[in-house]
């Protein structure tokens, strides 16, 4: 039984530890703790092997474990993160293009930011993760209907977000002047 176990766990791990880094690593400020994420949510899969689910639902619960660790990891990580994310926008304002573009990625990271934290765990889901309604549901224990719901009111609110912060989604072309003719 242990060997049917262990070998379960591995091949779990082999197909899922890629997807599972990416996550944390697109939610932590470091690879350490993105590391660090990543060892506490295998250890959990580990500790729970009887719970894991078989097939592809194995990846989504690993999700929602991951949504966890990275829960209680924010906890105490939340002022750290306050303190550094000016430094950061400054920092990155430094190294663009053209001040234009670092003023409206601070306006968008700020605009997002704003949002509560369960708005921004289904944006990141659907554009990071790339996980449809049907998977974002099971990763999260809730209805297919309510992932659709909360995803399109996060949507209205970040879009309103944006809009309050005057970013635009789409450049704005100014009418060409009408000349009078004499």
């Amino acid at each position: 039984m242990d060997d049917e176990r262990l070998a379960r766990f591995e091949a779990v791990y082999r197909e899922t530890y890629g997807q599972i880094t990416a996550y944390a690593v697109r939610r932590c400020d470091s690879p350490q703790d993105a590391a660090d994420v990543v060892a506490e949510t295998f250890t959990v899969a580990w500790r729970r092997m009887d719970e894991l689910p078989p097939g592809e639902e194995a990846t989504l619960w690993l999700y929602g474990v991951a949504r966890n660790v990275l829960a209680n990891h924010n906890r105490f990580e939340g002022r750290r993160k306050a303190r550094s994310a000016e430094l950061d926008v400054r920092m990155a304002d430094l190294y663009t293009d053209s001040p234009e573009s670092g003023v409206e990625r601070e306006a968008i990271a700020l605009a997002f930011r704003s949002l509560p934290d369960n708005d921004r765990e289904l944006l990141s889901l659907v554009a990071w993760e790339g996980l449809d309604h049907q998977e974002i549901a099971t990763a999260l224990g809730m209805s297919r209907n309510l992932v659709r719901v909360r995803l399109h009111r996060a949507r209205k609110r970040f879009s309103r977000a944006l809009t309050e912060a005057g970013v635009h989604s789409m450049p704005r072309k100014r009418p060409a002047p009408v000349e009078e003719t004499l």
